[in-house]
């Protein structure tokens, strides 16, 4: 399994849900599909630069750290691209988690 880091932009323009259910509900599809969602955190609501639907010109980020098997990111990748509650979805492979205590080299060598 690998450590992924998914930036999901949330339509919130008209939706009776709350973004802590939009949230929920992405977690637990990535869950069901098999990945172990690590942390979420909401940023926040954000203006678009280029705005491709004028009726959709801000979206609320969302940043989700999750292990899975590389296939996952394809399968959320399809689900929420008819997903009108979901705008857009990004995924970066994230650094792997550094236990509590060590440092790294760079700190080191500051010393």
């Amino acid at each position: 399994m690998r450590r992924y880091e998914g930036l999901f932009i949330l339509n919130t323009i008209g939706k009776e849900e709350s973004i802590d259910e939009l949230i929920e509900k992405v977690t637990a599809d990535i869950e069901s599909l098999g990945g172990k969602v690590e942390t979420s955190q909401k940023m926040e609501k954000r203006q678009f630069a280029r705005v491709r639907d004028r009726e959709i010109p801000t979206g609320f980020y969302v940043n989700i750290i999750f292990e899975s098997e590389p296939l996952l990111l394809e399968q959320i990748t399809n689900k929420y691209s008819t997903d009108n509650d979901i705008y857009r979805v990004m995924f970066t492979r994230a650094p792997a988690e550094m236990p509590v205590g060590v440092e790294t080299e760079q700190a080191q060598d500051d010393d």
